[in-house]
């Protein structure tokens, strides 16, 4: 083995969208060892919650992801609604449902486009962005926004969807499956992304388990986890649909996965909006007059994976304690396994073969203080005072219950 050269990819680099440092060591053209470093991006969101109330969260999480900034809302309100016992009408879990499938589409279509770009295959990129245009455009005319669409509140949603939109969502339904299949036909079948993507970048069933990767990452080594299944919530269950593995593992089977993940998107919206058809007097929220002490555990399958979201209640309009673990916290530690043994050619590919999200993903590294330079805190630091907290948190709890 001759000496190992280190490669950084980042903090700035062509590749990502938001800054993250990959330190790659590599032998000739072949990866031998991959370090990540984190915390470029810290904002405090979890520090902010507790000074806002409840309906204040919704558009601070929603804040959290630009691209699925409706998948933190909807485990938020998923946990604030388990503290508060509160279960939304079928209509108001229809329309959540519809906003979340609706994002999965133009997550995904905006991986594909930045995938076939990072191949050089910038055809891809043109059809997937394309194609995606639409999508945002039902985003607008549901909610008023292109992203950030602040539909969600403890309880239900801010806005209906009116009868005279549904056949318009439904044109559009029906031309993005038929441009789908299209675009799922001309990947699979094209010997360029092939020869790019098959056997590279591979995570076996066993590294998904050893890692806890989640959503398309790890159905495409097999694992059929998926929380609209494994814990189903707002109108998942009230639908049929099924949930998309491949067994390769590898880049294409990622891909695959995400391709055929937007039919059964189609499928689940076509279905709800049906659903909003029979539920024409429902309301589309339930009163909510105060949050009571309690803990709540949220959930919801975005279009990377699972998000989750810890909620503290100590009966006041804030939450005392909000913890969010975001699925690329998972998915991007795999990198270092899929990586290793790598050409540096296919490092990038590999890496945004997760969907990385890195602002979804920060940790405070380090505290400095900023007029001395003198280092206050590091993560462990900040991890310690938080199980600090929590603990006092539970003590105060449990003295007012006896």
């Amino acid at each position: 083995m001759g000496r190992k050269v280190l490669i950084p990819i980042g903090p700035y680099h062509p590749l990502q969208e938001e800054p993250e440092l990959f330190k790659l060591y590599c032998d000739g053209e072949i990866v031998r060892d991959v370090k990540w470093e984190t915390g470029y991006n810290h904002r405090g969101i979890e520090k902010l919650s507790e000074s806002k109330t409840y309906e204040q969260v919704f558009f601070l999480v929603e804040r959290i992801c630009g691209i699925c900034s409706t998948s933190h809302p909807f485990a938020f309100a998923n946990a604030v609604e388990e503290i508060a016992g509160i279960e939304p009408t079928n209509r108001a879990k229809y329309i959540r449902s519809i906003i979340g499938e609706l994002e999965r589409i133009h997550s995904h279509l905006l991986w594909l486009g930045l995938a076939g770009h990072f191949l050089g295959y910038n055809t891809v990129f043109m059809w997937a962005w394309k194609y995606r245009e639409p999508i945002l455009d039902l985003f607008e005319m549901i909610t008023g926004n292109r992203n950030s669409y602040a539909m969600f509140r403890v309880g239900g949603v801010r806005r209906d969807i009116e009868e005279s939109k549904i056949s318009a969502i439904e044109k559009v339904l029906d031309e993005f499956r038929r441009k789908n299949d299209l675009l799922t036909g001309a990947v699979m079948d094209d010997p360029v992304i092939h020869a790019r993507t098959k056997g590279v970048g591979v995570l076996t069933r066993q590294d998904i388990i050893d890692y806890c990767a989640v959503g398309p990452t790890a159905r495409a080594s097999g694992v059929a986890t998926d929380v609209r299944k494994d814990d189903p919530y707002a109108a998942y269950p009230l639908v049929d649909w099924q949930v998309v593995t491949a067994e390769e593992g590898d880049v294409f089977a990622k891909t695959k996965v995400r391709l055929l993940e937007m039919n059964e998107s189609v499928s689940i919206i076509r279905q709800c909006l049906k659903g909003l058809l029979k539920e024409k007097e429902g309301d589309i929220m339930v009163k909510v007059n105060e949050i009571p002490e309690g803990i709540g555990q949220g959930r919801a399958e975005a279009p990377r994976g699972e998000v989750f979201h810890f909620v503290v209640s100590d009966g006041s309009n804030s939450p005392a304690r909000h913890k969010i673990r975001a699925p690329s916290y998972v998915n991007i530690a795999t990198f270092k396994k899929s990586c290793i043994g790598q050409t540096i050619s296919d490092a990038t590919i590999t890496l945004a073969a997760v969907d990385p999200c890195y602002c979804c993903t920060e940790r405070l590294a380090v505290a400095y203080d900023f007029s001395t330079g003198e280092k206050i805190m590091n993560a462990k630091s900040l991890m310690d005072i938080s199980v600090a907290k929590t603990a006092e948190i539970m003590k105060i709890q449990g003295k007012k219950h006896e």
